[in-house]
Order: structure tokens, then sequence, then C-alpha cells
């Protein structure tokens, strides 16, 4: 269940939109009934898409989930030394699991912050609440539900210092220019004093990239076709999933993972609620999905380009994952 402008809990702050963002018919009109085809990666998510990425991250093919999380549970009480924060506010919080490093390295030295998750999934944002909890009685949680790819104008903002917090190799969905600009608004948020900790997955060899998202186990094929699944339920379509294959690439002009799915025969799809019919030609592809990957010097010139100063850079020993600190 998703929060509207005309919901309310009373364990929630909605952070209204500050621009449009299409809606699954909007993106199926502009982007699958067109070619070059192509689906925004948030349709992945449904209960059965967010089980299969988590079972993805427990691959041992799937490197950076581990990645990022060692790294916080090595740096997260320097990280916090220096940041010193009264907030910290995380965009796309899911499940929070690795905010506890930063939470706990909170506690360690007795900083008495408030955590702001940020996410559009209200169950996810409520269990967090009552998890974050019972585990830390001095703890403020203040869950915000929104889509922080609709703009920050309205985001909440509180007083003190605050740690924005982005993790997962998120920025990695968007493309280099809507990277930069996302960078750019949060960066616009930002008060003297306020700090962004980013997870970034780094360009490494070929094979490497490959395996991560073509694991042997074919869960990620599960997670990449179970978007068809997405669109037969919420738009009465018929996309059989036998029809079409997984295939996951990297891009090395561009520098990033382009998963798609390839139909495997020429047919027809229905899609019912909509009064459409979708033609495949043998081979013809649906982007998914992107995975950006960058060099150490691309994540100083994003960073940088907002306005943002480097404090801390750490990075994993094989250069495979990077976690940055910046500030104002």
């Amino acid at each position: 269940m998703y929060l509207s402008e005309t919901q309310s809990d009373e364990n929630c702050i909605y952070v209204p939109q500050s621009r449009t963002v299409n809606n699954l018919i909007q993106d199926v009109y502009e982007n699958l009934l067109s070619r070059p085809r192509s689906l925004p990666p948030k349709y992945f998510y449904d209960e059965t898409g967010s089980l299969l990425f988590d079972q993805i991250c427990q691959t041992e093919e799937y490197y950076p989930t581990r990645m990022e999380a060692g790294l916080l549970e090595q740096f997260a009480s320097e990280f916090i030394a220096q940041a010193n924060p009264d907030h910290i506010l995380e965009f796309g919080s899911g499940t929070s699991r690795k905010t506890h490093h930063l939470i706990q390295a909170c506690e360690q030295q007795q900083i008495e912050c408030e955590y702001l998750p940020f996410d559009v999934c209200i169950e996810m944002l409520q269990q967090v609440h009552e998890e974050f909890n019972q585990q830390y009685d001095w703890l403020d949680v203040l869950p915000l539900v929104g889509d922080y790819t609709a703009g920050l104008k309205h985001l909440h903002r509180p007083d003190g210092s605050c740690m924005y917090v982005f993790l997962g190799s998120s920025i990695g969905n968007f493309d280099k220019l809507d990277a930069r600009r996302f960078i750019a608004e949060v960066r616009h948020c930002m008060q003297p004093g306020d700090t962004l900790l980013i997870g970034v997955d780094r360009v490494k060899d070929e094979p490497i990239l490959h395996a991560a998202y073509n694991d042997t186990q074919g869960i990620t094929e599960q997670f990449n076709l179970n978007v068809l699944s997405v669109l037969n339920e919420q738009l009465d379509a018929d996309f059989d999933t036998g029809r079409f294959r997984h295939q996951a690439i990297y891009n090395s002009d561009d520098q990033r993972i382009e998963m798609y799915l390839v139909a495997e025969q020429p047919h027809k799809v229905h899609i019912q609620s909509l009064n459409e019919e979708l033609h495949f030609h043998k081979d013809e592809k649906i982007l998914t999905e992107i995975s950006q990957k960058y060099t150490s010097q691309g994540i100083e010139d994003l960073l940088t380009g907002a306005g943002l100063s480097i404090m801390k850079h750490t990075e994993s020993d094989n250069q495979w994952f990077s976690l940055v600190l910046a500030g104002l």
C-alpha cells in the first residue's frame, strides 16, 4: 500500500511531490508501446519482486550489498564522528537494514539523533518504525512517506544538523544527467553543517559485473521477468514470461549495466485494460533497468559538481565499491 495525498498515518509525515511522476499507465504509453521499448525499474518491487531482490543480495555473485555493509561496519563511527548529526534522513530507506551501523555508532558516541526513513511504502516504514523503537529506546523515528524522485522541494527539514543518506548504490539507477540533477536537489536542501553519505558502485572488470547481474541460480532472471507479471496483474495483460529471456550486459561506452527482457519469438501481447496490442519481433528488447558505474574521479565530479566537498572517501580493498561522506 502506498500513501496518497489524501491519506495520513499518525507515525508518518507525507512528503508531497514537487513535480509530476508518471504512473504505470503513463509509463506504458510513453515507454512500452513505442520503440525502443522500456519500463522504469520501480515496477520491479511488488511483494514477489522485493523478496527476489533480497535473495539476489545474498547470492555469491552480487557483491554491492556485502561490500557496502562491510564499509559501514568498518567506518560508521568515523562518519558519525565527522557529521555529528542531529538527524539522519535516508532516501529510499527500504528495510533500513544497513542503517543500523550508523545508529549504533550514534549510540556508542552518545549522539541522540533522530532517524527519518524516507520511502514510498507505508508498511515498510511502519515496520522500520516499530523495529528501531524496540531496539533503540533513546531514538526518535519519524518516517517520511513519498517518492524522492518526484522532487525534494517539500521535503521535511528538521532543525539542527542533518546527515542525508543514500545507500544501496541507488544513484546508479539514474543516468549520469539525472544523477547530477538529484545530487544538486539534495545539495539545495542542505544547510551549513549538513552532510551527505552516499554508496557508489565502481567501474571494474566486465566479467565481475556480468556475473553480478547474471547469477548462476537464475534469481536475477526471475526478478527481471516478474515485472511482466506485475503488468499482467495491474493492467490485465497477457505477457507470457516463457516467451522472454533475461539479458544483462555491460555497456562499456556508458559505463553501465543494462538489463533487458528479450523476446524469444515474434508474438502479440494484449493489454486489456488499455485496449492495446503489442507486436514483438524476435530478439526485440525491453530495457528494464540501468546500473551506472563510477570511477573514483567520476564520484568526485558528481559531488563537487553540485557544490559539495568530499570529507571522507572510503573504498573496499579491491576498489569495487565506495562510501563517500560529503559536506558543504
